[in-house]
């Protein structure tokens, strides 16, 4: 998770604009962050499958679901290009842009941004509202969802890739195993009727 050589000033959206275009960069808190490597075959096939898997689902509540790279602009000095993510306020979609708190983000780790999705991200959307927080974690086959409640996000609820998980915001079911392209038993289905 290389920064950006540092200035005595924080990053701003402006800065951000003026960088190359072949680069992906993300500002937290005006810290300028390199998301080099491209991720995963393993990643990319997780945000694939949400996009396929939610997008319907999705638009039947009148929201949209974007993928990475989309800039979601929280203010000057938070720019970032969530993996999966849901805007269901009309108003905050731009021809260029979004601008302001999606209603679900989902990120999905990779070695090089594990720490900063779990630590700077999650304090960045509890702290502009965003209502519903997944990362999905492909070499532990895990999900770790934060729902927002009283501006803050308690512990998350867990869950393995085996299990269903009902997305609280947007209400449709996700079967997790389907996010990691595997296939439950006969007999495990059954259980769960």
């Amino acid at each position: 998770m290389p920064l950006i050589q540092q200035s005595s000033e924080r990053y701003t959206y402006g800065d951000y604009l003026t960088w190359p275009d072949d680069e992906t960069w993300e500002i937290i808190d005006g810290l300028a962050y390199n998301m080099s490597p491209a991720p995963s075959v393993k990643h990319q096939s997780i945000v694939s499958k949400l996009d396929r898997g939610l997008g319907n689902k999705v638009e039947e509540k009148g929201c949209t679901l974007f993928i990475a790279p989309t800039d979601v602009i929280f203010d000057e000095y938070n720019v970032v290009q969530p993996d999966v993510f849901v805007v269901c306020d009309k108003a905050k979609i731009t021809e260029d842009n979004i601008q302001g708190a999606p209603d679900l983000i989902v990120e999905v780790i990779s070695p090089s941004t594990s720490l900063k999705d779990r630590r700077e991200k999650k304090k960045l959307y509890e702290k502009f509202g965003v209502k519903e927080y997944l990362i999905i974690y492909p070499e532990d086959e895990l999900v770790e969802r934060f729902i927002l409640q009283n501006d803050k996000y308690p512990a998350p609820d867990v869950f393995n890739w085996d299990e269903t998980m009902k997305l609280e915001i947007l209400e449709p079911d996700v079967n997790i195993w389907e996010i990691f392209g595997k296939e439950r038993e006969e007999e495990e289905v059954q259980e769960d009727a």
